[in-house]
C-alpha cells in the first residue's frame, strides 16, 4: 500500500513530517522573482517559473532529512495554465529526489466528474497506444461528505496503483466544529467520518496495518487528535495546523502510535518563509528552510520515538 512507502520513508529519515510548497509570490526572495521577470515581465509565466525555481531549491535542500512535500493544488490554480505546469513539474523532481508526495487539492464530487479528479492526480489517460499520468502524486486529500460515491472511484486507484488519499475528518481552522461537532446520535460528525474511513479502507491495509485511506486531522485540536487515534487503528493520520496555526509537537504527539508511526505532521509557511523570521541573507532560504525543518524534526521527535 502507499503508505507503506511513506511510513518507509519516515523511517528512513527518523523524521514524521512533510513540507508544505503552498507558495505563494509573497513568500519568494525578490531576488529570484527578479530574474525571470527580466526575461517574461511582470506576468504569470514570471511567478511560476520563480515559484519552481524557488521549490527546486528547497526540495534540493530538505529531500535527505524529509519524507515528503505537500504541494497545495490552490497556490498554482491561482497562476493559471503556468501555475499547474509547476505544480506537475515540482510533483515530479520531488519524486525524482525520492520523495513522497501528497497534492493537497480536497477533491470532491461522484461519478465520471470524480473519476476524471481521481484519473488527473492519481491516475492516468489513455491517449492512442499511450498511457501517461497527469500529475503522478502519491496521495490526494479529499473531502468525504458526498459519501461513498465521492470515495469509490479513489479505492479502485488506490489499490491498483499504489496510491492514499486523506479525507477532511477534523480539519485545524477554527469553526472546523461548526458541522464537523454536531452530535448525531450522541457521536460528533467527525468521529464518524473517521469510522467511513476506517470502513472504506478495510481491504486495502499495508504491511504496517494501515490502510491507504488516510484521515486528516488539525493539531489545533489535540483532545479529538488523542480520541481519533485510538478510535481508528488503521487510519494513517495527515496532520496540518503545526506551527503557524499553533498546533505544538505535544499535542501531536498523540497522533502517532506506539511504534511513534501513524501521522505525518505539516509546516508550510514556517518552513518556507523561515529565511523572512531568520532575517538572513534572502539568497540563503533554502538553507533556512532545512533549518528549520530540522527543529520541526526535533521537536516532533523529543515527544515520540519511531521504532
Amino acid at each position: 500500500m502507499s503508505f507503506d512507502r511513506l511510513i518507509a520513508k519516515i523511517k528512513e529519515t527518523g523524521n514524521p513530517s512533510v513540507v508544505g510548497l503552498d507558495a505563494k509570490l509573497d513568500y519568494v526572495p525578490e531576488y529570484l522573482i527578479q530574474r525571470f521577470q527580466e526575461e517574461d515581465g511582470a506576468s504569470l509565466q514570471t511567478a511560476a517559473r520563480a515559484i519552481f525555481a524557488f521549490n527546486k531549491a528547497i526540495i534540493d535542500e530538505i529531500y535527505d532529512i524529509v519524507p515528503a512535500i505537500k504541494p497545495q493544488s490552490a497556490y498554482y490554480e491561482m497562476y493559471g495554465y503556468y501555475g499547474m505546469k509547476t505544480l506537475a513539474e515540482t510533483i515530479s523532481y520531488a519524486k525524482l529526489k525520492g520523495m513522497f508526495v501528497i497534492t493537497d487539492g480536497k477533491r470532491n464530487d461522484i461519478g465520471a466528474t470524480m473519476q476524471a479528479y481521481t484519473s488527473a492526480h492519481l491516475g492516468s489517460v489513455k491517449i492512442g497506444d499511450n498511457e501517461i499520468e497527469p500529475f503522478g502524486a502519491d496521495a490526494l486529500t479529499v473531502n468525504g461528505y458526498l459519501g461513498t460515491d465521492g470515495i469509490k472511484p479513489l479505492l479502485d486507484v488506490c489499490n491498483s496503483r499504489d496510491k492514499g488519499i486523506f479525507v477532511l475528518v477534523k480539519t485545524s481552522n477554527p469553526s472546523s466544529g461548526e458541522l464537523q461537532d454536531k452530535l448525531i446520535d450522541g457521536e460528533p460528525l467527525y468521529a464518524r467520518m473517521g469510522d467511513l474511513c476506517e470502513t472504506w479502507g478495510a481491504d486495502l491495509i499495508g504491511e504496517y496495518g494501515y490502510s491507504a485511506v488516510g484521515a486528516v486531522v488539525g493539531a489545533t485540536y489535540p483532545e479529538q487528535l488523542k480520541e481519533l487515534r485510538a478510535r481508528l487503528p488503521h487510519t494513517f493520520f495527515l496532520v496540518p495546523g503545526y506551527g503557524a496555526q499553533g498546533g505544538g509537537a505535544e499535542g501531536v504527539a498523540s497522533a502517532f502510535d506506539a511504534n511513534g508511526l501513524g501521522a505525518i505532521v505539516n509546516s508550510s509557511r514556517a518552513i518556507m518563509c523561515a529565511y523572512q523570521k531568520e532575517n538572513c541573507d534572502p539568497r540563503e532560504f533554502a538553507k533556512a528552510a532545512r533549518r528549520e525543518a530540522i527543529r520541526m524534526r526535533d521537536d516532533i521527535t523529543s515527544y515520540i520515538k519511531i521504532k
